[in-house]
């Protein structure tokens, strides 16, 4: 018998530990080589868990455990033979067998005592501080007796008067990586100075052209041209203009970076994924808007990997796709500023003293104020303004044709 031990691999450098996140192979399945057979969390990313050899499986660790980098999670029997047809291996054969069963007399009558629906010390403390009546708790401890553990899962009563619909609640576990945003976003909260600025950008001008050129852009490059290449264009000007937006702290240190690497937040199945558009001043409109495309499908696919979500120097975020009007997005740490867009809405302006209907969005920009004043972080955004009102003349310098490369 030949028995491959399955240890955690590192997903990143400063990872030490993962959770098991969902076991897609049951104990005793035939197992085929690189075939996914767990989805593990770290605090960074969901990767999948591929076979390492072909083989029967036995798991070591159970959904919702935490395991060390390195530890072993599962045996693979690779001597074993593939079974053929409906034949199931020998592990399954013996899982199905039922457990001999002992008879033993059975009271339709619960037993009541003393204990019945009397909390324990721990209990009553947890009752106490969720103001919960231990009479309306029921325990599954011995006798009747609540335990700590249905105090902790008490949920305190929103009303007595009886209800026709559905009171069910669902309780689960965060996955890792919900947690580690969780704490990383009340971290910058607690932790930096943020303040956010806002502006209007007339989005007409991009319309028009998207109107003009998006079907050659589409049919030469075989990419869409959106809006995220105007918007990370536009913010890669900016920030070499107001070079302190670019920059992050490092204990007493300013660090100020002299490339754009462009975070871009993008909803995937696991939640939202960051990926990283790196030295986004080296790319055209073609450029950004295909890495775009490439860094949102792998996002999708949960193929995304922690080394391309981390080292961006700005992030962009497109509330705006779920229809968002108006936000104050959070720093993405150690970053300094963040850009917000929004949904674009028809709406009433003046214009050379007449009132027409443009495009309009509202922009947000959440900065960190240890490191950033009013005079850049305003700047920044009437300079993002700017270019996004006038993109032929500061984007493409008057040369469309030429800057989408048609």
């Amino acid at each position: 018998m030949m028995i491959l031990e399955m240890k955690v691999p590192s997903p990143g450098e400063s990872i030490t530990e993962v959770e098991i996140a969902t076991w897609l192979v049951e104990d005793g399945d035939y197992v085929e080589k690189d075939q996914p057979i767990a989805e593990v969390d770290s605090d960074k990313a969901t990767l999948e868990l591929p076979a390492e050899e072909s083989g029967i499986i036995t798991l070591k660790a159970s959904e919702g455990d935490a395991v060390a980098v390195g530890s072993i999670v599962c045996l693979i029997d690779t001597s074993a033979a593939k079974p053929s047809g409906n034949e199931q291996p020998k592990s399954d054969e013996k899982k199905q067998e039922p457990a001999p069963k002992i008879e033993q007399p059975v009271s339709n009558q619960p037993t009541t005592t003393y204990a019945t629906g009397t909390a324990s010390p721990a209990a009553k403390k947890v009752l106490a501080e969720k103001g919960i009546e231990s009479s309306s708790v029921k325990g599954t401890g011995k006798d009747g007796r609540i335990t700590k553990e249905d105090a902790v899962n008490a949920v305190p009563s929103f009303g007595t008067q009886p209800s026709n619909g559905s009171r069910n609640t669902e309780r689960k576990k965060m996955s890792m990586l919900r947690r580690k945003v969780a704490e990383r976003l009340v971290a910058v909260k607690s932790e930096t100075a943020m303040l956010t600025t806002f502006n209007e950008v007339n989005m007409q001008p991009i319309f028009d052209l998207r109107k003009k050129y998006k079907d050659a852009f589409a049919a030469k490059h075989n990419v869409g041209l959106g809006f995220m290449s105007f918007f990370t264009l536009a913010v890669v000007r900016a920030l070499k203009m107001y070079p302190e937006v670019n920059s992050m702290i490092d204990g007493d240190f300013q660090v100020v970076n002299d490339f754009q690497d462009i975070s871009i937040a993008v909803s995937g199945p696991k939640g939202l994924m960051v990926p990283v558009i790196r030295n986004a001043e080296n790319l055209s409109f073609r450029g950004v808007e295909s890495e775009v495309k490439r860094l949102a499908l792998r996002a999708r696919d949960g193929q995304i990997t922690v080394d391309e979500m981390t080292g961006g120097t700005f992030t962009i975020t497109n509330g705006g796709v779920f229809g968002s009007m108006l936000s104050t997005p959070i720093i993405n740490p150690p970053q300094s500023g963040i850009l917000g867009m929004h949904n674009i809405v028809n709406r009433p302006v003046a214009e050379n003293g007449q009132v027409v209907i443009r495009p309009i969005m509202y922009v947000a920009l959440s900065y960190d104020h240890r490191i950033i004043d009013g005079r850049e972080s305003v700047g920044f955004l009437v300079a993002v303004k700017e270019a996004l009102e006038n993109p032929v003349e500061i984007l493409m310098n008057n040369n469309p044709e030429k800057a989408l490369e048609l």
